[in-house]
């Protein structure tokens, strides 16, 4: 499409923002700002990605900003109620960036269960990519006849250990995100790093027996802490391809926007690390339960992390 007949598609909304913002509109009007913000964004997506002219994307752009701050003004107190982010907020971001949530699915789950099939054919393979002291703390953390499956117990509660899992976890997911600032490629080695000794770890205990101890510990908790990394290394690499094409914006521009598109990401990523750790300490790490009850909730707890993804934050009719 010629920019010129965009422009008459659309300079109808983009009036009726521009009167809203200098408060010029009716209150019946005024309370269209949220559905023309969001056509306003898919404006400039489409602008910048046709490479219509630059004095046309930085007055969407200009635009996109001034309407965010008034949206996001008027529902302050909204956008920061837990229960909104959580429930509408969170999973819509994440749909909004399929592409790159699909892109870091692939990059993780590929090596990780590539790593986990290789190791038993070539068990040996392990000691190329870990030391014995790393060695024998899977053997002693997974070792069926411990009471407590799981991280080696320095600390002496549970509730020590899941202010460990919390720190541990989180800083994984602020690493993937924040790392993208390094135009992808931090992002990138994180995640790849962490597939791999995930992969090698859980190859090497099901290899070495230990898997009747190691696959019902991670079952409860893995839905909520695997998917938390693929959602903010999607984040990351978003930024980094921020910097790397920026369209016709100026790189710390381009970043911006997409810092303030990801932000849900990873502060979804973060709440989703510390039910993780919650269920880790509390639940995973019990060797009273028996294994099936585990693999019933790990399944259960799977099925409902998809449908919330699926299901929640979408507006009637869509």
């Amino acid at each position: 499409m010629k920019q010129g007949h965009f422009e008459y598609l659309h300079e109808r909304t983009w009036k009726s923002i521009e009167a809203i913002l200098a408060r010029e509109a009716d209150a019946e009007n005024r309370k269209r700002l949220p559905t023309l913000y969001r056509a306003l964004c898919q404006h400039l997506a489409l602008a910048n990605e046709r490479r219509y002219s630059l004095a046309l994307i930085e007055r969407l752009d200009s635009l996109v900003m001034r309407a965010h701050q008034r949206l996001y003004q008027q529902r302050a107190s909204h956008r920061l109620d837990p229960l909104t982010f959580l429930g509408e907020t969170f999973p819509r971001s994440v749909r909004q960036h399929a592409r790159w949530l699909l892109a870091a699915a692939l990059l993780f789950y590929l090596p990780l269960l590539s790593m986990i099939a290789w190791l038993q054919v070539d068990p040996d393979l392990i000691h190329a990519l870990m030391d014995s002291d790393t060695i024998a703390s899977l053997e002693q953390m997974y070792d069926p006849a411990q009471q407590r499956i799981g991280m080696a117990r320095d600390a002496e509660t549970d509730l020590g250990m899941f202010g460990f899992y919390i720190f541990n976890n989180t800083g994984i997911g602020f690493r993937n995100y924040a790392s993208g600032l390094l135009f992808g490629i931090g992002t990138l080695a994180i995640l790849l790093f962490n597939s791999l000794y995930i992969g090698a770890a859980a190859g090497y205990v099901t290899q070495a027996g230990y898997g009747a101890a190691f696959w019902p510990f991670v079952a409860g908790h893995s839905a909520f802490e695997l998917t938390a990394i693929v959602i903010s290394a999607a984040g990351g690499l978003k930024l980094g391809f921020s910097l790397l094409a920026p369209g016709r914006l100026a790189r710390l521009d381009a970043l911006r926007h997409a810092a303030r598109e990801t932000a849900p990401l990873i502060g979804g990523a973060a709440a989703m690390f510390v039910i993780a750790a919650f269920i880790e300490a509390f639940w995973s790490s019990r060797g009273d339960v028996p294994p099936n009850i585990k693999y019933a909730v790990g399944a259960v707890l799977w099925t409902l992390t998809l449908a919330y993804f699926w299901l929640l934050g979408r507006r009637r009719g869509a």
